[in-house]
């Protein structure tokens, strides 16, 4: 069973930064694609990035330019890298591991993920 385990989230101001961690248990963890997805309050949960097992990145166009996704595969953990916040970016953000290691961007795609930490940007 795969464990993945958010941190780093809070409370910050507009223009502030904040690295979010992702902690995975399992042996395997390199040989996935990691992402991460976020859900604001009464919205879908939506694609921010995501990180293949070689490195290979994207990310959502609404982040491009401030976020930067990155992986450690002796720790089985993955940041996300948070600059230029703004409270539209104010969600829920998810961890999660895709079914295999291809860079993919849709939640179907993905079959484990964490319980979510809270970030929240005010203006």
């Amino acid at each position: 069973q795969v464990q993945l385990v958010e941190s780093g989230g809070g409370l910050v101001q507009a223009g502030g930064s904040l690295r979010l961690s992702c902690a995975a248990s399992g042996r395997t963890f390199s040989t996935y694609t990691m992402g991460w997805f976020r859900q604001a309050p009464g919205k879908e949960r939506e694609f921010v990035s995501a990180i293949s097992w070689s490195g290979s990145s994207t990310y959502a166009d609404s982040v491009k330019g401030r976020f930067t996704i990155s992986r450690d595969n002796a720790k089985n953990t993955v940041y996300l890298q948070m600059n230029s916040l703004k409270p539209e970016d104010t969600a829920v953000y998810y961890c999660a591991r895709a079914y295999g290691g291809s860079l993919v961007i849709r939640s179907y795609e993905y079959d484990y993920w964490g319980q979510g930490t809270q970030v929240t940007v005010s203006s």
